[in-house]
């Protein structure tokens, strides 16, 4: 299965939202219109029982037919008829099975339905307004169907991410200090070991340095993708210093000449002052050792966090001069769009997503499949 079918498959909750969302919008056009309907008229179009009609005089009935008499063709014609009927069933025209497409009126109801949903999606208050806006141009007072919506949609979404796509960059730099940062739980370690294996598959020498000494988890979880990788893992003892163990694998790798050093750090949550200051103290250390480093730092992102997601790079960029993003768990959220508030308000680089514990479900971040996917087009 290629990414993008896997990615399509497993963003089912964001792009059915935005579907079912989509569809809704589209329908609702014939409620709206019952519900603008003057006061006299009900829902059927009928008028109302307070105005009085006169009631129309009786027909009169017609006379009895005579009998026809007997028609020796008349086999024959019900032999036809049912001929016709079967081979209409079986062939039927094209104008009979083809389904007649919805369209409703691009007006400010739906103007305002589309920012709503795109609001719900997590795509944030101001990029949402942007995007229905930019859809709105052109399009108002026309009639629009469900997938010239999505298709609209998805150019929008894919003109935002476009400039944002762009791989981790390598260096000629001995080694490329990679310090990867993040809250507990974004999928950090997991991320490291996926990206050092596809490092390793491209040729490159790695080196992971597990500096989140304070969880055993994460230095087994580390281990175990080093060995799966053919890619050595540095590790201190539990509790010591994260920066002295980022200092010395930086030496060790300078000496062996070894193109990549992948750095994990402890997750800290972004209100935790003290936490905070211990990644700047990492980040001071490591330029005493190197002044340009790190020469990425990338902050891995859990897609389930939704608008707080924004809060995360604010403060981690003031920390640590965040270089790129890495989405992940994109697979556990109804609120994809957050990847495209976060391009929108920020414009770092997005070098990968993750949809998945294996190890090609994290890939290069593409905008034209991620737009496809978040909207469920196939356009």
């Amino acid at each position: 299965m290629s990414f993008f079918k896997k990615l399509k498959s497993k963003l089912f909750r964001s792009s059915s939202r935005i579907e079912e969302g989509i569809d809704a919008i589209v329908e609702n056009e014939d409620s709206e219109a019952e519900n603008n309907l003057p006061d006299d008229e009900d829902k059927t179009g009928q008028k109302s029982e307070t105005e009085v009609f006169p009631e129309p005089e009786p027909e009169p009935e017609p006379e009895p037919e005579p009998e026809p008499e007997p028609d020796n063709t008349q086999v024959s014609k019900e032999e036809s008829s049912t001929k016709k009927s079967f081979f209409g069933r079986v062939f039927k025209r094209k104008d009979e099975t083809k389904k007649v497409e919805k369209k409703r009126l691009f007006d400010d109801n739906m103007l305002e339905s589309l920012e709503e949903l795109l609001i719900s999606a997590d795509m944030g208050v101001d990029t949402s307004l942007r995007v229905s806006a930019n859809m709105a141009e052109g399009n108002l007072g026309k009639k629009i169907s469900v997938n010239e919506v999505k298709t609209l949609l998805g150019d929008e979404v894919a003109r935002i991410l476009e400039p944002v796509a762009k791989p981790m960059p390598l260096y000629s730099q001995k080694p490329q200090v990679v310090l990867v940062v993040g809250v507990n739980g974004s999928g950090k370690t997991t991320t490291i070991g996926k990206l050092a294996s596809q490092f390793r598959a491209a040729g490159k020498s790695v080196v992971i340095a597990a500096g989140d000494t304070f969880r055993a988890a994460a230095v087994e979880q580390l281990q175990v993708w080093g060995e799966r990788a053919g890619v050595p893992v540095l590790t201190a003892p539990e509790g010591s210093d994260p920066a002295s163990l980022a200092f010395d694998a930086m030496t060790k790798c300078k000496k062996d000449s070894v193109d990549l050093l992948m750095i994990d750090t402890a997750g800290r949550l972004q209100n935790r002052k003290d936490l905070m200051e211990e990644l700047d103290k990492i980040v001071r250390v490591i330029q005493k050792n190197d002044p340009n480093a790190p020469h990425n730092t990338l902050l891995v992102l859990d897609a389930t966090t939704g608008q707080n997601a924004i809060k995360q790079v604010e403060v981690f960029q003031e920390v640590s001069n965040v270089t790129g993003l890495v989405m992940t768990k994109l697979d556990g959220t109804a609120k994809g769009g957050v990847l495209v508030a976060l391009a929108d308000k920020f414009g770092l680089p997005i070098h990968a997503i993750g949809v998945g514990e294996q190890i090609d479900d994290l890939q290069a971040f593409d905008p034209k499949d991620f737009a496809k996917a978040l909207t469920g087009s196939d356009a």
